[in-house]
């Protein structure tokens, strides 16, 4: 029996015994993946919704591991994703396959040092730099008369958990607690002692996990480790031949984030601060260099630097990086001192501060781009008002492209299978091919295969375009909302509302509250995590939100029969990295607006359409409320990442569709 014919015997087995039977997409999927891997080609697979992605990619990666010296990666854009492969997936297929496999296969799952509780943190090893926290404390009680505060309580909560975990990962705690309170218990990679140096090596959940990892048959991790990994080669993965990256279609913009540095004048004080606590240094000098660095950037606009760093910048910056680098070299410890926890945090600070500042000044030279940013001011009831440009700055650097170094990084030498519901746009993949450095010229060869879904589209789903609506704004219009109105009102609920901005979002779910006999949630108002158990489990009530609901939301059924889409999800005109890209494409005779905005749009929109149909049972409308979805030139481009669905711009007939829809009471 050859290796595609064993690995499909596996499939058959595992469905069956989970009561399911084989797909052919999935077959097809489980085909072409064993081909890959023996033939040593990258491969993309679109493995559309309800296909078995997942099972489609683990089997070929467990029958793989079998033979090899080396684990097989599997990388998520998410952690939930990641969570739930290691929690859900990979148990139930193991089991299924019990007897089937040559051996016992080990499949680990691995995240970034700061997702595990760090011992020697909890035991006080690094400063406590936050009132309220409880690391001195011998006992968990209150004293009499007096409350802790709810960071503190919190605290006394992980070290009670601290005694009982095996694994220290933060996603096991239920419920969870805050960000602030899990930094009082967690570092990060440069933080880290190390384990040469840490009294509590032994004990570390991170080098724990780590160690599992480097003996397992397949890890599961995340694209932000793939991306420290690819970009900056270090160890943080075990050494692996083969690769596979579900979500692909998030892999550039996680590797982008990931990668990113930001620098201002509060973070460099804070270090500068740290340094003098902790290692005894001298930081006047750093002090007036950063004073000159935020001189430099007043009054500087919001957004892309297209000329660069202006001269008081560069003076400034490169101030900084001579001080930082002094002050290392004077808080460098003897070679047999102790541990300190907050000699090495305030050095990690430093390094880090070091590093931003010279990837600046080399911004040219290395084609990365460079843009301030402020926090926008939430104003209660209306989302994110604008950016105020007298607030101090923080300048970023980010690459302007991450093909070359996945290309180096990440294919070179190794065989990576990327995957998602999203990848080509009609039937080509070329756009996220060439993102992620498979396009070009010395580029690796590869295959892109769309295995399709088993849902009948045209018959399970209608695109309604309201093509009589105005050309959107940036503000909500007064059509949307009555748009908005009559589609709830006919479909009687059931509404999940994808917004562009949260502001619309929230604005949307005020105005329709009050006319509207549903029920509408909004994110903001509880966890995602129940607000779409609330949307699942009561059919007719409405969910409202922004980009974390455009994907990842599995609601089958009754409970979604209408995805309302309010506006084409174009980047923000002003996000700084689209702009870079969209003119760097012009700059090479490229169509910068297609091959940045519109692709983005394509993926995001395929993506928020993806939501309505989860089921072979389900039915239901996609309403697109962006007129030029059907009067702009690059609507058919924008249609053509959608799923076949029957399309239509008849509002009488889609209201009439979804009338009949509304279950019976």
């Amino acid at each position: 029996m050859d290796k595609q014919a064993q690995v499909l015997d596996l499939l058959e087995t595992a469905v069956t015994s989970m009561g399911g039977s084989m797909r052919t997409g999935q077959q097809e999927m489980v085909k072409h993946v064993v081909e890959a891997l023996e033939e040593e080609t990258h491969l993309l697979v679109q493995a559309g919704t309800g296909t078995g992605k997942s099972m489609g990619y683990l089997i070929p990666a467990l029958a793989h591991a079998q033979t090899s010296a080396k684990p097989v990666i599997v990388s998520t854009a998410t952690l939930a994703l990641q969570s739930q492969i290691v929690g859900r997936d990979v148990p139930r297929l193991l089991e299924s396959l019990k007897g089937k496999l040559s051996r016992p296969m080990d499949v680990a799952l691995l995240k970034g040092r700061s997702n595990y509780l760090c011992q020697y943190k909890l035991g006080g090893g690094y400063p406590d730099d936050n009132e309220g926290t409880l690391f001195e404390m011998d006992a968990p009680a209150a004293p009499a008369g007096q409350m802790f505060s709810p960071l503190a309580a919190e605290v006394l909560k992980l070290r009670d958990w601290a005694d009982k975990t095996d694994t220290g990962d933060r996603d096991e705690l239920i419920p969870g607690v805050s960000d602030k309170a899990w930094k009082q218990v967690s570092v990060s990679a440069m933080e880290c002692l190390g384990s040469q140096k840490c009294p509590m090596a032994d004990e570390c959940f991170s080098e724990m996990a780590r160690a599992r990892a480097s003996e397992a048959d397949v890890v599961i991790t995340n694209h932000a480790l793939l991306a420290v990994s690819a970009f900056e080669g270090l160890s943080v993965l075990p050494d692996f031949e083969v690769a596979i990256i579900d979500e692909a279609h998030e892999l550039q913009d996680r590797v982008t984030s990931s990668v990113s540095g930001a620098l201002s004048a509060r973070t460099v004080l804070t270090a500068a601060g740290g340094a003098k606590r902790h290692c005894g240094v001298n930081v006047d000098e750093l002090t007036k260099a950063t004073a000159r660095l935020e001189k430099s950037l007043t009054g500087v606009p919001t957004g892309l630097l297209e000329q660069g760093l202006r001269e008081d910048m560069g003076i400034a910056l490169n101030d900084i990086v001579e001080q930082a680098r002094l002050v290392l070299a004077l808080s460098k410890p003897e070679a047999n001192a102790p541990a300190d926890g907050g000699r090495q945090t305030a050095r990690s600070q430093m390094q880090a501060i070091m590093d931003d500042a010279i990837r600046m000044l080399e911004a040219e030279e290395r084609r990365e781009v460079l843009y301030t940013s402020r926090p926008r001011e939430f104003v209660e009831g209306r989302g994110y008002a604008e950016t105020d440009d007298s607030q101090p700055a923080t300048l970023n650097v980010a690459p302007l492209s991450v093909a070359g170094k996945l290309r180096e990084g990440l294919f070179d030498g190794r065989t990576v299978v990327l995957t998602s519901a999203t990848l080509a746009i009609g039937s080509q993949f070329d756009a996220v091919a060439g993102s992620l450095g498979l396009m070009g010229q010395g580029a690796p060869s590869w295959t892109g295969i769309d295995v399709g879904s088993p849902f009948d589209y045209p018959k399970q789903g209608i695109l309604y375009v309201a093509k009589h609506l105005p050309k959107p704004g940036r503000q909500l219009a007064a059509e949307t909302l009555d748009e908005i109105e009559d589609l709830i009102s006919a479909s009687g609920g059931g509404a999940l509302a994808l917004f562009t901005s949260k502001r619309s979002a929230e604005e949307a779910a005020a105005i329709l509250r009050e006319k509207l006999d549903v029920k509408i949630l909004c994110q903001g108002d509880a966890s995602m995590k129940s607000l779409v158990a609330d949307f699942s489990a009561e059919r007719d009530t409405c969910l409202f939100g922004t980009m974390t609901l455009w994907q990842g939301v599995d609601v089958p059924g009754d409970s979604c029969r209408l995805v309302i889409i309010d506006k084409i999800p174009f980047p923000r005109p002003d996000d700084p990295i689209s702009k870079a890209r969209t003119e760097d494409v012009a700059k090479h005779g490229g169509n910068g607006f297609m091959q940045v905005s519109a692709t983005h749009a394509a993926i995001r929109l395929a993506q928020g359409a993806g939501r309505l149909i989860r089921s072979v049972q389900d039915k239901g409308v996609v309403a697109v409320l962006d007129s030029r979805m059907a009067t702009a030139r690059y609507g058919s481009f924008l249609k053509s990442s959608l799923p076949p669905m029957w399309p239509t711009t008849d509002k009488k007939v889609i209201t009439g569709v979804l009338s009949r829809l509304k279950p019976e009471a």
